[in-house]
């Protein structure tokens, strides 16, 4: 398995909606991506429960059968319009990709 597991903080406002909304819109989007793209195994989002001064606000834990189904899945139209959407409501992004 390939293992691609991405944290973000969001923005306090962006796009004409609060953090909130667009946390929730974020999953929405990235939720309609399995049935999009084949290559996904494993796709979940989780939202930050206690808000801690070190959280991230929104995480996507993610697993593929191989690095080559990631790069499909990376390149894949669907996954960049998400793409395009989360850059401009985040603030900063952490990412791990491993082979287990």
């Amino acid at each position: 398995m390939f293992k691609h597991i991405v944290m973000w903080k969001m923005k306090e406002k962006a796009e004409g909606r609060s953090k909130l909304d667009n946390i929730k819109e974020m999953k929405k989007r990235i939720l309609q991506l399995p049935s999009q793209i084949k290559q996904i195994e494993i796709y979940e989002v989780g939202i930050d429960e206690l808000q801690g001064p070190t959280s991230s606000d929104i995480c996507l834990i993610s697993a593929f059968n191989s690095k080559e189904d990631f790069q499909i899945y990376r390149d894949h139209p669907k996954h960049r319009q998400v793409v395009e959407f989360i850059n401009k409501i985040t603030s900063s992004r952490t990412v791990i990709d491993y082979q287990s």
